[in-house]
């Protein structure tokens, strides 16, 4: 461990996190021998590696090696064995509760005027990632039936809950795209307790359904999404109580019990719910704002237009930060390829927090493709602990950028790659 602590890629948590990340993992870390590679040291390669242009377990090792000859340190072998190993008994675990801890880290001391009223707002989208054809990786998470066999590759979906203000990961679920259990709307009740009282939740039509509206008004949350599809063709402005133009109350009736949940939890459902409906900006809407005069229509309309920002954020972990196709063999090692993904994404994001505060700004107005790009040519050309002034000087770079705003972007799915 002392010897980790010598190299540069710890440096990843020494620089990002400070004193509180750093004893979380010291707390996470699991019972292990002295090893060339301890689970701090694997984990830092870890994120180093999935950083890298190259992204293969042998640029790693050779990136380690070459660091040891320049810090004075004993020589070690180029082969990968041992790193392989160290990645397959690093705990799954651990990489995901410091993903949590991250996220959590940012959203509490969010400051208040980068938030929306003074109110956290959650976005919540899905997406899929290709990994490896191996039969272990297509047995686990088969391709979709519409592929034909040997054109597809194994498929897992992923879901992720974020705030807006600092653009971090709270959590993720993940799931097969074929089979129960994989769906958008499963996946996102299993981080409903991520949710708190007077939070926000912004989703698309994938998820206003009858239940989730129930759990969120229950716990508090208020909810805006874009509305159900099946739901859209039967929604008339004519009926109910009427708000507005094209804005009204509407009492939905509790539809018939579903497969996934027990006849107790059922009966604890109200058997109706009171909703409101709106078209605004050429999309109907539904939400738990049932009041206009405390949220207007265009206020709504100006709140969903955020919700653009979670696509983006998904495009920079798997376009930016090349999570779009796994490379490990096993689902196992997927998963975990995946989560380690996911805690770079978080720890460049509190890169660009910090920056953000320093420079007075919101981290939406910063870029997350340029301070990737400035934290890998930091970590190339950095071999000594900087000092406070250097770091400062570095965030300052970071704010230095500023992402154009525009409002009402709209990007039409195109025809993808096979």
């Amino acid at each position: 461990l002392a010897q980790s602590k010598r190299t540069d890629s710890y440096a990843f948590f020494n620089l990002l996190t400070g004193a509180q990340l750093f004893d979380d993992v010291e707390a996470l870390l699991p019972e292990h021998r002295e090893r060339l590679y301890p689970p701090t040291e694997t984990l830092s390669m870890f994120l180093a590696q999935v950083l890298s242009p190259d992204g293969s377990c042998r640029q790693a090792v050779d990136e380690s090696a070459v660091k040891r000859l320049v810090a004075g340190m004993q020589p070690c072998s180029s082969n990968t064995a041992s790193y392989c190993a160290a990645r397959r008994r690093l705990p799954q675990s651990m990489v995901e509760t410091l993903v949590r801890r991250t996220g959590e880290v940012m959203t509490r001391d969010t400051p208040s005027w980068w938030r929306w009223r003074n109110r956290r707002v959650r976005l919540v989208d899905g997406a899929t990632v290709t990994m490896a054809d191996t039969e272990a990786n297509q047995t686990d998470y088969p391709q979709p039936t519409s592929q034909r066999e040997g054109l597809g590759f194994p498929l897992i979906r992923m879901v992720g809950l974020i705030c807006l203000a600092s653009g971090a990961l709270l959590d993720a679920a993940t799931g097969a795209c074929q089979g129960k259990g994989g769906d958008e709307q499963t996946l996102l009740r299993g981080m409903l307790d991520h949710l708190a009282e007077d939070d926000i939740l912004l989703g698309d039509a994938f998820y206003p359904t009858y239940f989730l509206l129930c759990e969120l008004m229950r716990g508090g949350v208020d909810g805006l999404f874009e509305q159900y599809g099946a739901r859209k063709r039967s929604t008339d402005f004519r009926t109910g109580e009427r708000l507005g133009a094209r804005d009204h109350l509407i009492v939905w009736t509790r539809p018939k019990r579903p497969d996934w949940m027990s006849r107790e939890e059922y009966e604890q459902v109200p058997e109706t719910l009171k909703v409101r409906e709106l078209l605004a900006g050429g999309k109907i809407m539904v939400t738990t704002f049932l009041c206009p005069k405390e949220v207007s229509k265009n206020t709504l309309k100006a709140l969903y237009r955020n919700r653009w920002h979670v696509e983006l954020d998904l495009r920079n972990i798997k376009t930016t930060l090349g999570m779009e196709h796994l490379r490990c063999k096993t689902p196992d090692m997927a998963l975990k390829e995946l989560w380690v993904y996911l805690l770079a994404y978080n720890l460049i994001r509190l890169l660009m927090a910090q920056a953000a505060l320093l420079a007075d700004q919101i981290p939406r107005q910063l870029s997350f493709n340029h301070t990737v790009q400035v934290w890998i040519s930091w970590q190339q050309r950095t071999h000594d602990t900087a000092d406070g002034a250097t770091i400062a000087q570095l965030l300052i770079l970071i704010a230095q950028p500023r992402v154009g705003r525009r409002p009402g972007r709209i990007e039409p799915r195109a025809r993808k790659r096979r």
